[in-house]
């Protein structure tokens, strides 16, 4: 058993040191992921309106609210994420990694 906590000790504190592209990582994959979704809730609200305005619409939506998402969300989950002790940040991380395989695998 001591070497199972040794094990996860370990890979917690090596995440730990890389825990910012970490959070970016499963940042993008987010977006990736629920893109297509938040495309699609946009499409239907502005879908009705002129042209022009619908293309100034999602490229704000692209630019403005998925990159600042990305930039202000990463932090933000880095330091929620950075809460976490030491024997459970390495499971948290893993458990996150599989839930993103599973809904990655169903789109």
């Amino acid at each position: 058993m001591d070497v199972l906590f040794d094990f996860i000790l370990t890979l917690s504190k090596w995440s730990r040191l890389h825990l910012h592209d970490i959070a970016l990582a499963i940042m993008a994959t987010a977006l990736v992921l629920f893109g297509p979704i938040i495309n699609t809730w946009a499409r239907r609200t502005v879908g009705h309106l002129n042209f022009a305005i619908r293309i100034i619409a999602f490229a704000a939506l692209c630019i403005l609210g998925f990159g600042l998402a990305l930039i202000y969300l990463t932090p933000l989950l880095a330091s929620t994420l950075a809460h976490l002790n030491n024997y459970t940040l390495a499971p948290v991380l893993l458990m996150i990694f599989i839930l993103v395989g599973v809904l990655a695998d169903r789109n």
